[in-house]
């Protein structure tokens, strides 16, 4: 779907910027005086998700309350530049938020109008254009769009039949039931849970129940996002190290997993595209970075490192390494091992496989492994299990080699050998906090499932690499004819 219809229904916001130069304190504080030097206008709240909606490639209606009056008819002009607006009547004035800038630093913000609340809503023509929609972003702000009853009926009614996307904020509706995805940030998540301190993937599965939502993912900033289908294990995705203003972050995140979504992307890939997007986005200036870009393409011209949502699912790039930690070891206790790590109060992390010929995606594997806690055990299958498992002719690198090649990693802890062809053995003796898991499992519960949690520990999903496999590899060289798997 080259061109889809995406409904953004949510809180608008006027967006002001009022730029100036500060020479000097004020006589009567200690103040700077800000010589305004000029004050631009852009669409935020839902306004921003609606335009960037647009700019990735969709049609776009947004159903909104806008005031009646001269700020709100600036805003609607805006919008009308990119999206068709349908403007519910609005109680109060144009919302607004001020910033004060210098030196490309915000001094002060001010927030006006309101309250936002919509009323007279015409239940019939929203109803028409939800039901033309190839997906639906719910963009909360606070103001009252999502604690509508009318409006949360037709999204109820909406969620059974179209994909609808639910950006919550604090002082919203909870999201309706049946959505297919909500994308609290973790600040949210731990609001709405009522769990401080709990781990983002926790909360994500807690979320997903008890908002009876088809998905949710927590958004943890620069530590990734934690993807939790329902009745399903939770995915952790990774993001890239970005420096930059992180300002409407959540838009963009919920923007591209909605774009992805109505193009018939799988969930966990359109996570993965948001993630990327998300994390483009504050590199490149954040909300700030977007109306420079904006503005400069209205005049013809185009800024430099500037990345919308993709069309298609892009290859992921696996994360940094992370910090080294003690020297690896192939043999011991398990039992042993796994007190010896948690020594320090630290997340004990396992992850494993049989790691024949390491190659591009085992590595995003280990390194999304360990940035899940603070130590990293590496299960690998023996000689004699992965010829079980695979068939004859492999493994084609013996075990203290695998194990060798693996201690190698910064982020390997340790590395054991087991000889059992399944790890719940070892999971058992080890009993590890977090077991991180990479590979393609849909719905399925993993076998070790049940080991893992009973002694306390999470299981993890991480995103698969696709077109990287020993088989391939095996097969494209030809050394050997190898049977099934993706190890």
């Amino acid at each position: 779907m080259s061109r889809p219809h995406v409904v953004v229904l949510g809180d608008v916001v006027l967006d002001r910027d009022v730029d100036g130069r500060v020479d000097r304190l004020s006589p009567d504080a200690p103040v700077p005086v800000v010589d305004v030097t000029g004050t631009r206008q852009s669409p935020g709240g839902a306004g921003l998700a609606a335009v960037l909606c647009a700019a990735s490639g969709a049609r776009v209606t947004l159903v909104a309350p806008v005031a009646d009056d001269e700020a709100g008819r600036q805003l609607a002009a805006q919008l009308t530049e990119h999206v068709e607006l349908i403007a519910l009547p609005h109680e109060g004035a144009t919302r607004r938020k001020t910033r004060v800038r210098t030196g490309g630093r915000s001094l002060v913000r001010l927030d006006d109008g309101g309250p936002g609340t919509p009323t007279a809503v015409p239940t019939d023509v929203v109803a028409a254009v939800l039901a033309q929609a190839d997906a639906v972003l719910v963009s909360d702000y606070g103001a009252g769009v999502t604690r509508s009853p009318e409006l949360r009926t037709l999204l109820t009614e909406a969620a059974q039949h179209t994909v609808v996307v639910w950006d919550p904020h604090p002082r919203g509706g909870a999201p309706v039931p049946g959505v297919t995805l909500v994308t609290p940030n973790l600040a949210e998540a731990h609001g709405a849970a009522d769990r401080d301190g709990a781990a983002p993937d926790v909360l994500a599965r807690r979320l997903a129940d008890q908002w009876a939502a088809r998905a949710v993912c927590v958004t943890a900033g620069a530590d990734g996002a934690f993807l939790a289908p329902r009745a399903a294990e939770v995915t952790f995705v990774p993001a890239a190290a970005a420096t930059g203003d992180p300002c409407g972050a959540g838009d963009r995140f919920a923007v591209t997993a909605t774009i992805a979504l109505a193009r018939g992307t799988l969930l966990s890939a359109a996570v993965e595209m948001a993630v990327r997007d998300a994390s483009a986005w504050v590199a490149a200036g954040g909300a700030e970075g977007f109306r420079e870009y904006t503005a400069a393409s209205a005049e013809g011209t185009r800024p430099g490192g500037f990345t919308t949502a993709s069309a298609q699912p892009r290859t992921p790039t696996a994360p940094g390494p992370a910090a080294a930690g003690p020297e690896p070891s192939v043999t011991g206790d398990l039992s042993e091992l796994g007190v010896r790590l948690r020594a320090d109060g630290g997340t004990l992390v396992a992850t494993g496989g049989c790691f024949d010929i390491v190659h591009a995606g085992h590595v995003a594997t280990l390194q999304a492994a360990r940035r899940l806690g603070d130590h990293l055990v590496v299960l690998i299958n023996s000689d004699a299990s992965v010829t079980r498992l695979k068939g004859a002719g492999r493994p084609v690198v013996p075990a203290a080699d695998r194990a060798r090649v693996l201690e190698a990693f910064d982020c390997v802890d340790a590395v054991v050998v087991f000889e059992e062809d399944d790890p719940r053995q070892a999971l058992a003796r080890l009993r590890p906090d977090v077991w991180a898991k990479g590979g393609d499992y849909g719905a399925a519960e993993l076998p070790e499932t049940a080991t893992v949690t009973e002694h306390g520990g999470r299981v993890i999903l991480l995103p698969y690499l696709g077109g990287r496999s020993t088989t391939t590899i095996i097969e494209r060289s030809g050394l050997a004819r190898a049977g099934g798997g993706t190890e």
